[in-house]
């Protein structure tokens, strides 16, 4: 990514948690000049300290890009401090869940270009999915730049319409948590047919992981990854016809798993 735009003007990061912090690793990776990089966090943690970033330093008068990367609990406390910066140049980029693009237009001004994303925890090693939408503000450039900072942290999607965060929060943003979720019981499963715990773990991990990566780099569907796998009356068979049971099985124990999260993503939207 071309950084120069956000090195003339300067980059905030407020709040530099998990989250925050691997973006920051990101970026510094791909170039990004540490002195173009200011992070507003009451604790910052000893590693952004030692990145040569400014740590809670006077802010730039107008930067090109604020990311706001605190728990949504903190944001009436936080954001205000930044008030100055709204109704500008300043792009605000939000990865903080739950929290609308209508709070900040509400806290900043209508004509603060905002755009707010859905990242997921596999950012952590740049392996993550980040969904992102725009408000009438920000432009075509806005969100180039946005999904050029948001690469660092794995692959990037725009949504047509801002209503539809809140499903993506119930598949890719809650979705690692149902995958470590699978690996438990998979490991649990193994130990109850007779395998040690460590070895159903390591078994349950690595299957997990690597039937992801395949479905992520193959050509072929996950249906037809699933067909290749299944030979007639096989053992794959007889898991499958338990697992796609229409009444009890996955498909829709996952479907009502997905739509929890997405509801309760919208009740805590609407406060």
């Amino acid at each position: 990514m071309d950084f120069s735009e956000i090195e003339r003007h300067g980059l905030v990061l407020l709040g530099c948690g998990k989250m925050g912090s691997a973006m920051l690793a990101g970026w510094l990776r791909e170039g990004l000049a540490p002195k173009s990089v200011w992070v507003q966090d009451p604790y910052p943690s000893e590693w952004v300290m030692a990145q040569g970033v400014r740590v809670n330093d006077v802010l730039p008068n107008a930067p090109a890009v604020v990311l706001v990367a605190v728990k949504p609990q903190m944001m009436a406390e936080a954001l205000p401090v930044l008030q100055g910066f709204g109704n500008g140049q300043t792009v605000f980029l939000s990865v903080a869940a739950g929290t609308a693009i209508g709070t900040y237009e509400q806290m900043l001004g209508d004509k603060t270009p905002v755009i707010r994303a859905m990242p997921n925890t596999p950012a952590a090693i740049g392996q993550g999915i980040t969904a992102i939408i725009g408000n009438g503000s920000a432009t075509g450039a806005d969100l180039d730049m946005a999904e050029g900072l948001l690469t660092a942290i794995g692959q990037v999607v725009r949504l047509d319409d801002e209503g539809q965060m809140d499903a993506v929060t119930g598949v890719s943003g809650s979705g690692p948590a149902y995958v470590f979720h699978l690996v438990e019981t998979l490991a649990a499963a193994g130990v109850a047919q007779g395998l040690p715990d460590t070895l159903a773990m390591q078994l349950a991990k690595a299957t997990v992981a690597g039937a992801g990566a395949l479905a992520l780099t193959a050509q072929e569907t996950p249906s037809q990854l699933r067909v290749n796998v299944t030979s007639p009356n096989g053992t794959t068979q007889a898991g499958l016809e338990v697992l796609m049971n229409t009444t009890d099985g996955l498909q829709p124990l996952i479907r009502a798993t997905v739509a929890a999260a997405t509801d309760r993503s919208k009740a805590l939207a609407n406060g």
